[in-house]
């Protein structure tokens, strides 16, 4: 599941454009928390811890406890903005987490048993269409990764979401078809021999006397 960690902050206790410059200053991340049928709350972080975490990977999929001068608010961090020329973390969004919260994020693809697909066995290619899959979770059990199991799978052959058993309470965004997550190409040099092949055959088809 995703992971957890804890960052300190303080109320701002002006908001607008003015003040986010004055907490940058001050080496701080403006921030606001919304969320749970709650007022927003805007906060202000401590820049490198804040840096670290978003760096350091995840972190849109991390549940994070904030203490807010002494209160303790659960978020799962939903944007995050960085200045374009020097990536310098320039404002974060939070939303907070409930018991019944659902957040839409990208879990990445993991795949497992490579020694067990015979397409792979024999020479072939992992061509990965998703790296990533979008789903609807509940906020407090985001999985890490989306198991994707290649056991069987030969030259040729596709994985879909069908396949894949996803955590309880994951639901892929995409509903709408089976959607293919990857496939099973043909190594190149295979692929030629087929293609050589073929054409011969189409040749000797050509070529071939007529019996009339």
């Amino acid at each position: 599941m995703a992971q957890t960690s804890d960052l300190t902050a303080t109320v701002r206790e002006r908001a607008g454009k003015g003040a986010a410059r004055e907490a940058r200053r001050n080496n701080l991340v403006p921030a606001v928390i919304y969320g749970n049928k709650q007022d927003p709350l805007s906060i202000q972080l401590p820049y490198k811890e804040t840096a670290m975490a978003i760096f350091g990977g995840g972190f849109l999929t991390n549940v994070i406890t904030i203490d807010v001068d002494g209160k303790k608010e659960k978020v799962i961090p939903r944007d995050y903005q960085l200045d374009p020329v020097r990536d310098f973390v320039m404002h974060v969004d939070f939303l907070r987490v409930g018991r019944n919260t659902v957040v839409t994020v990208e879990i990445p693809a993991e795949f497992i048993n490579e020694e067990e697909c015979p397409g792979l066995t024999r020479g072939g290619v992992l061509n990965v269409v998703r790296h990533a899959i979008e789903v609807n979770c509940p906020a407090d059990s985001i999985p890490d990764t989306i198991v994707c199991d290649l056991k069987g799978l030969d030259l040729g052959d596709g994985l879909h979401i069908s396949a894949v058993n996803l955590p309880e309470g994951v639901e892929p965004t995409i509903t709408d078809r089976d959607f293919t997550i990857a496939t099973i190409a043909a190594p190149a040099g295979l692929k030629e021999e087929s293609d050589d092949e073929d054409g011969e055959a189409e040749a000797e088809a050509v070529e071939a006397p007529s019996e009339d």
